[in-house]
């Protein structure tokens, strides 16, 4: 079992699948609330402390999810098309009404505007 669980769940309130409110939209307005995304897995971090990554001297790295980045380096050492396979499981199971083809589909659109897959 991987130790990845990205996924793009939008928070509980808010399920993105076919027929709904576009999945940029949703992106751009949890942006406006100052909603952090993880730049590697785009998981949302909200304010809750423990999903944050930590920097090398252990304080909270304000990029990075605990899952993908750990006392200053980023754990995930694949591509971003490996990165994408271990997330899609979890963006469906938190949106229910969501297909695998679509999850994957919204996250190669996606994972290329995050930090760590610009470089």
């Amino acid at each position: 079992m991987s130790r990845y669980v990205c996924y793009i769940s939008y928070n509980s309130k808010v399920a993105i699948h076919k027929g709904s409110i576009h999945w940029k939209t949703e992106v751009k307005k949890m942006k406006e609330m100052n909603q952090k995304f993880c730049q590697c897995c785009g998981l949302p971090m909200g304010n809750r402390d423990e999903l944050y990554g930590t920097n090398v001297d252990g304080s909270k790295n304000e990029e990075y999810c605990k899952y993908c980045f750990e006392n200053g380096e980023v754990t995930f050492k694949g591509t971003m098309e490996e990165m994408i396979e271990v997330c899609v499981p979890n963006m469906v199971a938190a949106n229910p009404n969501m297909k695998e083809e679509e999850a994957r589909k919204i996250m190669f659109e996606w994972f290329p505007t995050l930090k760590y897959w610009k470089r």
